[in-house]
């Protein structure tokens, strides 16, 4: 990707960022101090999806900038990557009252934001992080089961890992977050071979 393109799709961003800060498609933006629509790198070809931002999200308008955005830090180090080389977002992008799953009816209604994401970010491989947002690509996955594993979904690559919201009160999880994150250059590679 040019220059020129990065820029442009910046912009894009920003613009669809404005739209997100301001919507009233479901019931979430009652409840709101920040929407969040996602921020880092529109050139990177790494796009991580969680489910939705939690109380520090809330706050800041950032995704994952509370515990679990230090351990996703953690494990991108180990990479290494840092979130500037990534692009990071959720499937809803207001905050669930009390961290609860997000709904079908508020999947759906931020459904049209995630798609214009992946539209004017292109990315080669796509992070799921946690059961809902691997949900969202591959309908028939099991979490427990399909983590770490290198799928293809509409010519991309689909990488689901556990949230690592699980990982920080599972120490199990959290080992099994750790090794599977080393598989990303891995899900990179096989990324290049697929465009």
């Amino acid at each position: 990707m040019n220059n020129a393109d990065t820029s442009a799709n910046r912009g894009s961003l920003d613009e669809l960022a404005a739209a997100v800060r301001s919507c009233t498609s479901c019931g979430l933006h009652a409840g709101r101090t920040n929407a969040v629509p996602g921020s880092g790198s529109a050139s990177g070809g790494i796009m991580i999806i969680g489910e939705g931002p939690g109380a520090n999200e809330d706050e800041q308008g950032l995704p994952f900038v509370g515990r679990s955005g230090k351990l996703l830090d953690e494990l991108l180090a180990e990479i290494p990557l840092s979130r500037e080389d990534v692009f990071i977002t959720n499937v809803v992008k207001c905050r669930p009252p009390y961290n609860r799953d997000p709904l079908p009816a508020e999947v759906t209604a931020c459904r049209p934001y995630l798609e214009r994401q992946m539209e004017l970010l292109d990315p080669k491989v796509i992070v799921t992080l946690g059961r809902h947002s691997m949900l969202r690509f591959y309908p028939k996955g099991k979490i427990s089961k399909d983590h770490g594993k290198i799928l293809e979904w509409e010519g991309r690559i689909l990488f689901p890992l556990y949230h690592p919201a699980a990982g920080l009160r599972n120490p199990a999880i959290k080992q099994e977050l750790q090794q599977d994150v080393l598989r990303l250059p891995e899900a990179l590679r096989a990324a290049a071979r697929i465009s």
